[in-house]
Order: C-alpha cells, then sequence, then structure tokens
C-alpha cells in the first residue's frame, strides 16, 4: 500500500489535471453559440433523440436499467496483474498502481471502439445519426462504471450512479460548472456527507442530463453530411470516450486517495 507521502503526491497530480480543465476546448467554445440559433439548425428527428436520451438517463439513475455493466471482466484484468483470484470488493485494497493499469486500458480500448463507432454511423448522415446518439451515451455509461469498478466502487449503489451523472456533466461543462461539480463532488470523500447531501441532489439531477444532452446534441451536426460525418464521427466520439474515461478515472482515483489518507490519519 502506498505511503501518505506517495498518496499525496498522486493528490497533487490530479489537483494539475484540474486546473487543466479550466480551459476550454475548441468545440466548447463554438458551443457558446446561441441556443435559439442551434434549436433552430437542429433537426426534429435529433431533438426527439436527445429526448429520449434523457428518459434513459433518468431510468439509469433510479434503477441502473439496461446500463449495468458486468464486472467480471474487470476483476480478470486485475486478477492477470496480480497473478493471483481477486474479488470485486478486494480491488478498493490494491495498489494505486494496478488501479491506473486496469482504467488505461479500458480508456484506450473504449475510445478506439468509439473512433470506429462514430466512423460507421457517421457513414450516411442524418440516416446512421440516429443509432450513434443512444449507442455514445451508452458506452459513456458503461466507461465510466468501469472506472468505478477500477478503483474500488460498486455501481449498483444508486450514489454511485448520481456520482456517474456528475462525471458525465463534468466531461462537458464550461469552467463555472466545473468547480461547481468538484465542490459538489468533494461530498463523496466524507461518509457523513454523503448519505445526506448527495441523496438530497437528486431532485435537481435532470440538469446534468439537460446540459449533457444538448451538448452533445449540437456537436452531432456535423455529422450530418453523408461521407464527411465518417470523420467528424470517429474524431467526436474518440475524443468523448477519452475525455468521458479520463473525468471518471480522475474524480475516483481522488476519492480513494482521500479515502486512503483519511485511514492513514486516523
Amino acid at each position: 500500500m502506498e505511503t501518505s507521502d506517495q498518496l499525496h503526491l498522486a493528490l497533487q497530480e490530479i489537483e494539475i489535471w484540474e486546473q487543466e480543465q479550466k480551459d476550454l476546448w475548441f468545440w466548447e467554445k463554438l458551443g457558446r453559440l446561441p441556443f435559439v440559433m442551434l434549436d433552430k439548425l437542429t433537426p426534429r428527428f435529433l431533438k426527439e433523440k436527445m429526448g429520449q436520451a434523457i428518459d434513459e438517463m433518468m431510468s439509469y439513475v433510479d434503477t441502473g436499467g439496461s446500463y449495468l455493466i458486468q464486472t467480471d471482466r474487470i476483476v480478470k484484468r486485475f486478477a492477470k496483474i496480480r497473478g493471483e483470484s481477486v474479488t470485486q470488493a478486494e480491488i478498493a485494497t490494491l495498489p494505486l498502481a494496478a488501479m491506473d493499469e486496469v482504467a488505461n486500458e479500458l480508456r484506450a480500448s473504449r475510445s478506439t471502439f468509439a473512433k470506429w463507432q462514430g466512423a460507421s454511423t457517421g457513414i450516411g448522415g442524418i440516416f446512421t445519426l440516429a443509432i450513434d446518439i443512444p449507442m455514445l451515451l451508452g458506452l459513456s455509461l458503461k466507461v465510466l462504471q468501469e472506472m468505478a469498478v477500477s478503483y474500488g466502487y460498486d455501481p449498483n449503489d444508486k450514489a454511485e450512479r448520481l456520482f456517474i451523472i456528475k462525471c458525465l456533466q463534468f466531461s462537458s461543462s464550461d469552467i463555472v460548472g466545473k468547480q461547481a461539480i468538484l465542490e459538489e463532488l468533494a461530498a463523496y470523500s466524507d461518509p457523513a456527507q454523503k448519505s445526506g447531501q448527495m441523496f438530497a441532489q437528486l431532485q435537481g439531477w435532470r440538469e446534468v442530463v439537460i446540459t449533457l444532452t444538448d451538448n452533445m446534441g449540437w456537436k452531432k451536426l456535423f455529422q450530418l453530411i453523408p461521407i464527411a460525418g465518417i470523420l467528424f464521427g470517429a474524431f467526436l466520439n474518440k475524443k468523448t470516450i477519452e475525455d468521458v474515461a479520463e473525468t471518471g478515472k480522475m474524480l475516483y482515483k481522488k476519492r480513494r486517495i482521500l479515502e486512503r489518507l483519511q485511514t492513514n490519519n486516523s
């Protein structure tokens, strides 16, 4: 297990990453165009798909729906690294290096899958875009669940599903939004606050989903052009999953570090 000094060093690396998130990517800057204009440009079918995505997210927070993952494969990855059998409950006690290795492997494989998915659904422009949106949302949710398991957390827990939705929001929010989310998620490092404060936020979680789907919806406008949509789809999907996975990795790793520091100090 890591020493307190090693944990503090790892925490500093995450805090540097958090500071770097203050600079908006080009697509986010472009997304600050008036939403009235974007609304007029967005086809009705795309609006309907985003509405369907909101309904599916509602189901995910409440019950997990069809998005809950099987953890066996992730557990087997840890067993391969350790050279011995590992249970899901034991992952929380493993070194951070092992957690990072599994998380990085998952990030690389899922972003590659998203690239080819975006390219294939970008071939037909408007005709295949309807397939791409729910697939990308589903993959985003599953990637974040995999990050949760990689750092020893259970996505079957309703509180963890809310944390995952917040991670999704963070990955596409502006500077002010990201700072607010970091403050909210800080409650997860304090078990006394987690059960009360975070469950109270369930009442306002729809705002999270609307923000996410709005951001994703306008980006998908670039895929409406047949053939050219292949390049936009591959790039946007890969970038989306890379950002989502990186966010999940950093925020879950931060929680694990803070919990271990609390244990070392007690």
